[in-house]
């Protein structure tokens, strides 16, 4: 049997550009999706028109200049990085990045692929917990693309890797130097945030955010939740760096809007620690495998100014993943396990 192997990866996605017109683009994109933004496609599209686009496009596109780089935006020059290491480290894969919104598009990504003679088609969502809005929202894009073709191609997809030994070895690997010279009081785990109701959409019993306990070991009713997941995630990085569970919290960012979001939100667990009189302090941000607009302006930059405006030593970020050797390594071995 004669099969040429493609690998496609993806992540969220980027502006194309810095300004405020680009940045309006892709929050367009992104936000007119209805597994991000549930919510009638009324009601989603005046929102979207009348307050969250004219308001959030300049201050985000002010954010994505505080971390554009010469090459670009961190997302794709790391997801670009990756992109080479894996091709390097898989010769019998054509490897490919793509992302959900703007661009490398899935679709562009798809047709690159089958130029190169891909009939069989392994996935990577660069998610390392499953979400609707993140993987489930790829995966959708990827299967409807990818039926369009007259020649399909046979599709595998890597699951959740959330508590896979080699990316929790990976996040060790990369943490040790950093915690080592910061020698930080508190390792914060910063996990981004999903609204409550889509964990709850995801639920396969009545449980879910039932009590502060719920998702402390994962079961059959919470195996798909989001907040379980980053706990396993939480719990795997604990043992390896030695880590006790009152030195290591674990919060939520980058929430949007006025309903309820996954708690405690790390701006509010940040303020909490430097009033019990907290100094230093490490950042871990492990829902992300590339530093972005996330890691770098919300942690590196505005936490960090935040923690020292409100007396704090140091407050650090641990960069991701990236294009780091190990997690090369564990992200291959992720697709050779199939």
């Amino acid at each position: 049997m004669i099969r040429r192997r493609g690998l496609l990866l993806v992540n969220l996605g980027t502006p194309a550009a810095p300004t405020t017109p680009a940045v309006k683009r892709y929050l367009a994109e992104f936000l007119s999706d209805p597994r991000v933004l549930d919510i009638p496609a009324l009601v989603r599209a005046a929102l979207l028109r009348g307050v969250i686009l004219p308001r959030r496009s300049p201050r985000s596109a002010e954010a994505y200049r505080s971390v554009w780089t010469a090459q670009g935006s961190p997302l794709l020059v790391e997801g670009r990085a990756l992109e080479r290491a894996l091709a390097a480290e898989l010769p019998e894969h054509e490897v490919v990045l793509a992302m959900r919104y703007g661009e490398p598009s899935i679709r562009a990504g798809l047709a690159e692929l089958a130029r190169r003679g891909v009939d069989a088609l392994d996935v990577l969502p660069l998610y390392p917990q499953y979400a609707s809005s993140s993987t489930g929202t790829a995966l959708e894009v990827i299967y409807r693309e990818a039926a369009a073709a007259w020649n399909t191609p046979f599709l595998r997809v890597i699951p959740p890797f959330y508590d896979d030994p080699g990316f929790l070895d990976a996040w060790a690997a990369v943490a040790r130097g950093v915690l080592d010279e910061v020698r930080p009081e508190v390792v914060l785990l910063s996990f981004h945030g999903l609204p409550e109701r889509h964990l709850k959409k995801s639920a396969h019993g009545p449980l879910c955010l039932s009590g502060p306990s719920c998702c402390d070991a994962l079961t059959q009713e919470n195996r798909s939740c989001y907040r379980a997941q980053c706990f396993a995630t939480a719990r795997g990085l604990r043992e390896r760096l030695q880590l006790a569970p009152e030195a290591s919290p674990i919060a939520f960012q980058s929430r949007l809007g006025r309903t309820p979001w996954i708690r405690p939100y790390t701006d509010e667990l940040l303020r909490e620690l430097r009033s019990r009189g907290i100094r230093r302090i490490a950042v871990l941000c492990p829902a992300f495998v590339a530093d972005c607009l996330e890691t770098l302006e919300e942690i590196a930059i505005r936490a960090a100014e935040e923690w020292q405006h409100q007396g704090g030593e140091l407050l650090r970020l641990v960069p991701s993943l990236n294009a780091h050797p190990t997690w090369v390594r564990a992200a291959a071995n992720l697709l050779r396990s199939l």
